[in-house]
C-alpha cells in the first residue's frame, strides 16, 4: 500500500498506532499552587505500516491537539490503586470510586462528571465498553476486565470532531488494544494491606503461523472499611493471532466476575456525630456481583491504495447492585435500599474500507464505514429491596435497543503546510421497549447527522496548528425515550404513577477548538496547548438510582488544557498535564448557573522508567473542587494524592516491586454529593455533603517473574 505523505519536510507516514502523545513539562509546584489557589511487544496486528515512534511524530499524524496515545512503556512502572485508573492516563481525566471496587468508576473530564461513562467513549480490543439502558446509569463504563500487563496501546482524542466514533464520544473517547503477544511469560504475585492480594500468569506461543496469548488474573482484597469489602474478580483472556500476507485476523476470548461488599458516601453529620467512622457504612448490605463473557474478531485485508477493517463482537453480561443512598427517607420502617438488575447480550459488526488516492492533483485518504450495534437486555429493572431480599418491584423492563451508524471522511493535503479533515457521520436508532408498567411501554424511532472539520497548519517541521469543529451526541435511556410515568411514584407495577415527560433519544452536543503542538523547544520534549468549547443541548439523563429521567438545562462549558511529555535520553518519561474548565448552564434560573458535579481545575505530573537494577514511577494528582449546588453555595474540596511504585531486579528475570498509594496520607474525599436523606434517629429528611474518602496510605508488595 502506498501511504499518503505529505511533501517534505512536512511527512506524514500512514500507521494504524497513533504515537505515544504530546503531554507538558509542568512542574509540582504548578500542583501545589493551584490547590493553594483554590515493554511489551510493538503492535504487530491490524496494523496498516508499524512505525516504532516518538511522541514528536504525533506532528503529521494528529487531527487535533488534544489527540495522542499512551504505550505499554508509559504504564510500566505508573502506580495505580484500581484498573479505571488507566484513563487518568489521559491528560484532564480524573478516576475516582464512591462505592465498591467491582463497580464502575466516576469519571470527570472536560467540566463534566461523567456519571460512570456518558460522554466518554471506551473501546477495548473494538468492543464498546459503554452501556446504553444500563440498570444504573447511561454509558455505564467498567474496566473491571481490563488486564493492564497485557495493553500495548491506549489513544485517545478529545472533542466530537471525528466521524469514527459516535454516542458518547462528546468529550472524548479512548481505545485499549492488547499486545498480540508477549516477549516473554509473566507470573505476578502481589499482597498488601487491607487483605490486599492478586496473582496474574500471562504468556504466549507461536502456535501454527500466529501467535496464542493467554492470561489469567484474581485479585481479591477487604479495603480499610469497617464492613470488610470481601471484593474477588477472576479475569480471563485467550487471543489467537495470525498474519497472513496482507491479512491479518485476531481473535479474542474474554471472561470476567466480580462480586463485594460496598461502603457507600455516607452524611457528613454522621460522621461529625460520631454516628459512623470515616471508614464506616450507614447500610453493611450494599453490594454486588458482576459477569461479562465476550469473544471478538478483528481482520484486517490491505490493499496498495489502503484498507479494509472488520471487527465483529458479541458480549454476554450481567450485573446486580444493591445500594442505600437516602437510608430511611422513603422507607422508615425497611429502609431504602434498592437493587438495579439486569442480562444483556450485545452484539455488533463494524466495517470500514479506506482509500489513499489523488484528485486534482492532491494527495487525499478518504474512509467509509458502517457500524451496526444490538443490544438486548432480558430484563433491566428496578427493586426494593431490604439485607439484599427483594421487597417489590418498581419497574421491569425488556429492551431491544438497535443502532447503526454510517461514516465518511476525507483526508485533503492542500499544500505542504495545510490539511483539512472534513467528515459526516449519519446515526439511526430504535429503542423498543416491553414494560411491567404498560404505560411505559413504547417503540421510538430517532436519527441524527453529526458534520466534522479539522484543519492543521504545519507553521514549522516541528510546530502544527489546529481548528477543530464538529457535532456530536449521547443516546439516552431506552426506558426514559419510551416512559410516560414515573414508576416510583405508583404502589407497584400494576398501579399508575405520575405523569413524566419522555426524553429526547439522541442528545446533541456542539464543540470547538483551537490547538498548536510543539515538539521542538529541548530534544525529547513535546507540548501541546489546547482552547475548547462545548454545549449541550440538554444535561437531560436517565438516573438509573431513580429509577426515571431528569431533565435538566441546556449547558455550555469552555476550558484550556496544556499538556506535555518529555523522554529523557536515559529512558525516564515525564508527563504532565493542567486543566482548567467552566461549565455553566446556558439559560437563566433562580436556582442557579452552575453545574454540579462539574470539574473546574485539575492537574497532574508523573515520572517513570529504569535505571540499572531499579526502576520506578511517582505520581501527583491534583483534583480541583466543585460546585455542589445550581447557585454554588456548596462546594467539594480539591484534593491532592501522590501514588509511588519502585521495583528492583534481583536477576534478569526476577524483580521485586513495592507501591505505596495515598504515599502522604491524605485525608481526600474520593467524592462528594449534596442530596437529601435521611438516617433512621432521625425524624425528617435533612439536606447534607454526602462523601466517601479517598482510601488511606497503604502498602502492596509484589515479585514479577519473566519466564
Amino acid at each position: 500500500m502506498t501511504p499518503l505523505r505529505y511533501r517534505a519536510p512536512y511527512r506524514k507516514q500512514k500507521r494504524r498506532l497513533t504515537p505515544a502523545s504530546t503531554l507538558a513539562a509542568l512542574t509540582v509546584a504548578a500542583v501545589l499552587a493551584l490547590h493553594a489557589g483554590g515493554a511489551s511487544a510493538a503492535e504487530q496486528t491490524l496494523a496498516t505500516v508499524v512505525v516504532e515512534a516518538s511522541a514528536a511524530q504525533e506532528i503529521g499524524i494528529a487531527e487535533s491537539a488534544t489527540e495522542g496515545a499512551v504505550t505499554a512503556k508509559d504504564l510500566e512502572n505508573r502506580p495505580l490503586s484500581r484498573t479505571g485508573e488507566l484513563l487518568e492516563a489521559v491528560p484532564g481525566v480524573i478516576v475516582t470510586q464512591h462505592s465498591g471496587d467491582g463497580k464502575a468508576n466516576q469519571y470527570f473530564a472536560r467540566g463534566f462528571n461523567l456519571d460512570h461513562g456518558t460522554d466518554f467513549r471506551t473501546t477495548v480490543l473494538g468492543m464498546p465498553v459503554n452501556m446504553p439502558t444500563h440498570a444504573h446509569g447511561q454509558g455505564y463504563t467498567d474496566l473491571g476486565f481490563v488486564i493492564p500487563e497485557l495493553i500495548g496501546t491506549i489513544r485517545y482524542r478529545k472533542g466530537p470532531y471525528y466521524a469514527d466514533v459516535g454516542d458518547f464520544a462528546a468529550v472524548g473517547s479512548a481505545a485499549i488494544d492488547y499486545v498480540p503477544s508477549l516477549d516473554r511469560g509473566l507470573l505476578k504475585i502481589e499482597a498488601g494491606q487491607h487483605g490486599y492480594k492478586r496473582t496474574l500468569l500471562a504468556n504466549s506461543a507461536a502456535i501454527g503461523s500466529g501467535s496464542l496469548l493467554y492470561a489469567i488474573d484474581a485479585t481479591g482484597q477487604d479495603g480499610p472499611w469497617d464492613n470488610p469489602e470481601r471484593f474477588r474478580r477472576f479475569n480471563g483472556v485467550l487471543s489467537y493471532s495470525v498474519r497472513s500476507g496482507m491479512d491479518s485476523v485476531r481473535t479474542v476470548a474474554m471472561a470476567s466476575q466480580s462480586s463485594w461488599n460496598a461502603t457507600d458516601q455516607v452524611p457528613l453529620r454522621a460522621l461529625q456525630a460520631g454516628l459512623v467512622g470515616r471508614y464506616g457504612a450507614i447500610d453493611p448490605s450494599d453490594g454486588g456481583n458482576t459477569a461479562r463473557f465476550s469473544v471478538s474478531t478483528q481482520w484486517e485485508r490491505r490493499y496498495r491504495d489502503g484498507a479494509l477493517k472488520v471487527n465483529a463482537y458479541l458480549v454476554q453480561s450481567r450485573f446486580e447492585l444493591f445500594s442505600n443512598f437516602t437510608y430511611a427517607l422513603d422507607d422508615p420502617v425497611n429502609g431504602d435500599q434498592f437493587s438495579q438488575s439486569e442480562r444483556r447480550v450485545v452484539a455488533g459488526v463494524d466495517t470500514q474500507r479506506t482509500w489513499q488516492h489523488r484528485l486534482a492533483g492532491l494527495d487525499m485518504e478518504t474512509t467509509i464505514g458502517l457500524q451496526t450495534r444490538q443490544d438486548k437486555l432480558s430484563p433491566v429493572a428496578l427493586y426494593a429491596t431490604v439485607d439484599r431480599r427483594r421487597l417489590a418491584t418498581i419497574r421491569e423492563d425488556h429492551v431491544t435497543e438497535r443502532s447503526m451508524g454510517f461514516f465518511l471522511t476525507n483526508t485533503t493535503q492542500w499544500t505542504p503546510r495545510l490539511r483539512t479533515i472534513a467528515g459526516v457521520r449519519t446515526d439511526t436508532y430504535q429503542f423498543d421497549v416491553a414494560s411491567a408498567i404498560p404505560a411505559n411501554s413504547g417503540r421510538v424511532n430517532s436519527s441524527i447527522t453529526s458534520p466534522k472539520f479539522s484543519a492543521v497548519f504545519a507553521a514549522r517541521p516541528d510546530t502544527e496548528l489546529y481548528l477543530n469543529w464538529g457535532r456530536g451526541f449521547h443516546s439516552n435511556d431506552a426506558r426514559g425515550v419510551t416512559g410516560t410515568v414515573d414508576p416510583r411514584t405508583g404502589a407497584g407495577i400494576d398501579s399508575h404513577g405520575d405523569p413524566i415527560q419522555p426524553a429526547t433519544p439522541l442528545v446533541k452536543a456542539l464543540g470547538t477548538e483551537l490547538g498548536v503542538r510543539h515538539a521542538g523547544l529541548i530534544p525529547g520534549l513535546d507540548t501541546s496547548l489546547s482552547i475548547w468549547r462545548l454545549d449541550l443541548a440538554s444535561e437531560l439523563v436517565f438516573s438509573g438510582d431513580a429509577g426515571t429521567t431528569e431533565a435538566s438545562r441546556p449547558s455550555h462549558r469552555q476550558g484550556i488544557e496544556v499538556a506535555s511529555r518529555y523522554a529523557t535520553h536515559a529512558g525516564w518519561i515525564v508527563d504532565a498535564s493542567l486543566a482548567w474548565s467552566h461549565a455553566r448552564f446556558a439559560n437563566n434560573d433562580s436556582a442557579g448557573q452552575y453545574i454540579p458535579g462539574a470539574l473546574e481545575r485539575t492537574a497532574s505530573i508523573g515520572i517513570g522508567g529504569e535505571s540499572g537494577r531499579w526502576s520506578g514511577g511517582l505520581r501527583v494528582r491534583y483534583f480541583g473542587g466543585r460546585a455542589l449546588t445550581e447557585d454554588n453555595a456548596v462546594r467539594s474540596s480539591p484534593s491532592t494524592l501522590v501514588n509511588a511504585k519502585v521495583g528492583y531486579a534481583l536477576t534478569r528475570t526476577v524483580k521485586l516491586t513495592a507501591e505505596v498509594l495515598n504515599l502522604l496520607g491524605s485525608d481526600a474525599s474520593d467524592i462528594d454529593y449534596y442530596y437529601a436523606s435521611r438516617l433512621r434517629s432521625e425524624q425528617s429528611a435533612v439536606t447534607d455533603i454526602h462523601t466517601h474518602p479517598a482510601e488511606p496510605r497503604s502498602l502492596r508488595l509484589g515479585m514479577v517473574v519473566r519466564m
